[in-house]
């Protein structure tokens, strides 16, 4: 659906269900929930979808080894359930694959087996492969870039792996065929209260013509992850904050440094996190760290002390270790977590979501992950349809296959369109590549522009390709030809062009790392 048909129908809509703010997993999750059931349902993004925290995740689906660790055995039931969930309903977006726990004392691997015999129980039908013990020799040759020396074996434990943007916008189309609706870059601005203080709808910015546009809704959910705080001052200025905010950084570099088909997992690293190294689009992510973070921000930006503590503990177990010149891109991430009682760290803070409701109605819903993102949107429905006595129906998004679904999904970079990826291939520029160290082509660019409401270069390269994510430095080079199919698209100017151009260039220079001084 076009820019102009969406605002349209907003305009003409006289009540909504139910509206959701925020276009991240929590967001998107909740919208296609309420949809699912037949309410008529409106999501709208500040800036576009999967912008923040939704697009920055290590790209694991996955029930959280440390979190079993920490004894949360609940948090890691029910994100081992809802991992199975999303495998069999997204095949296209999630697969499974491979992780080596190296063991360099004799009694690690014994010790991590039991952990994860556990993790495979609580996982129950749903499990995806057994966990096993395995010897030097299968670990190398599983693993080849492992650091030999000292090697005892390990363990071979099996998660899922997926594309965190790609699945946003995925949902996106899902909450589309659903009958829903979702606007991009549009943030609200106020929310509406009836006589009796209570919410009742809000005001809509539609930041490319600065048009506002009035909505009325039955139920109101807040679920703009980090920036919930700023949200629920709109209903209250005196709110206080619920979040305490934790970043994670993770490093980009070449698949040379973890050939093979696996990923590996460091159980504990020197400040108590676990470190991965993980395949992912032709690249390896390698993170990431827990650092506390004074307030949220749209674009968090890498610690040099973050970077160096990523690259010295990859040192510890990769051979050739990569160093900064190698990292293609670095990109961080925030976590909004409830606030912790004076003392603890974040590392020790629980990710389970927590739903609030505000004297005047507003839901917000905050906390959680990715993996347990369809369970946070039934939870906020559920009370979402209590408060505004919406007919009540049973959740049916367990068994709902998203858009794109297929059990023949296409190979390489095209498989996460699922069905989705013919159509796209027809287009015309399929076979012309943007530039070549990325996978990506023009024929994408269109249909991102035609079918997934992309709006500019960034949205683009960033978060319909992941361009950005895999090689900064590349992605800057592509963006002028980017900036010229988006203008023939959208039917933009010239002085359009060089802004987007001008604009990503300085965005793709935060993501490579500068020279050590």
């Amino acid at each position: 659906m076009k820019r102009a048909a969406i605002l349209n129908e907003i305009e003409s809509t006289p009540s909504w269900d139910v509206l959701v703010i925020g276009g991240g997993a929590s967001g998107l999750g909740t919208a296609v929930e309420a949809a699912s059931r037949g309410y008529r349902t409106l999501l709208t993004e500040a800036h576009d979808y999967a912008k923040g925290t939704s697009s920055r995740s290590t790209k694991l689906v996955h029930g959280g080894v440390r979190y079993l660790a920490q004894g949360n055995v609940p948090l890691v039931r029910e994100a081992l359930y809802e991992r199975g969930l999303l495998k069999r309903n997204a095949p296209h977006l999630v697969h499974e694959l491979g992780f080596i726990v190296p063991a360099y004392d004799w009694w690690a691997g014994p010790l991590y087996g039991i952990g994860l015999k556990l993790y495979d129980l609580l996982a129950g039908t749903l499990n995806l492969q057994r966990s096993r013990l395995i010897g030097a020799a299968e670990a190398l040759a599983l693993a080849p870039s492992l650091k030999p020396a000292g090697l005892k074996g390990g363990v071979l434990y099996f998660d899922g792996q997926f594309d965190d943007a790609r699945l946003a916008i995925t949902l996106v189309h899902t909450l589309k065929d659903l009958g829903g609706v979702a606007l991009n870059h549009a943030p609200v601005t106020s929310l509406r209260k009836d006589s009796a203080g209570k919410v009742v709808g809000a005001t809509l910015l539609d930041r490319e013509t600065g048009q506002h546009h009035g909505v009325t809704a039955k139920v109101v959910v807040n679920a703009t992850g980090v920036f919930v705080d700023a949200v629920r001052r709109l209903d209250d200025p005196d709110a206080q904050d619920m979040l305490s905010l934790s970043q994670g950084v993770h490093l980009v570099v070449d698949r040379t440094f973890l050939p093979g088909q696996s990923a590996v997992m460091v159980p504990r690293t020197d400040d108590g996190r676990v470190l991965f190294a993980v395949p992912w689009h032709g690249h390896v992510v390698i993170g990431t760290t827990d650092t506390p973070v004074p307030q949220a921000s749209l674009e968090p930006r890498a610690l040099p002390a973050e970077v160096d503590f990523i690259l010295q503990t990859a040192a510890q177990y990769l051979t050739p270790a990569p160093t900064r010149a190698d990292v293609q891109s670095v990109y961080a991430g925030l976590r909004p977590l409830v606030k912790a009682a004076q003392g603890r760290d974040t590392k020790s803070l629980s990710r389970d979501h927590v739903i609030r409701i505000s004297g005047s109605g507003l839901i917000t819903l905050t906390g959680g992950k990715w993996t347990t993102y369809r369970r946070m949107g039934e939870d906020t429905i559920n009370r979402a349809a209590a408060q505004a006595n919406l007919p009540a129906r049973m959740s049916g998004t367990p068994a709902l296959h998203l858009h794109g679904w297929t059990a023949d999904a296409p190979s390489g970079h095209w498989k996460v369109y699922g069905s989705d990826a013919a159509r796209i291939r027809a287009l015309e520029g399929a076979d012309t590549l943007l530039h070549p160290r990325l996978p990506y082509t023009e024929a994408e660019v269109r249909w991102a522009a035609r079918c997934e409401q992309a709006r500019t270069v960034e949205d683009v390269l960033s978060r319909r390709l992941r361009a950005l994510l895999l090689d900064a430095q590349a992605s800057a080079e592509a963006a002028p030809r980017v900036a010229g199919l988006l203008a023939e698209e959208l039917g933009r100017a010239e002085g359009w062009q060089a802004e987007q151009i001008g604009e990503y260039a300085a965005l793709a220079q935060q993501y490579q790392l500068p020279p050590r001084p």
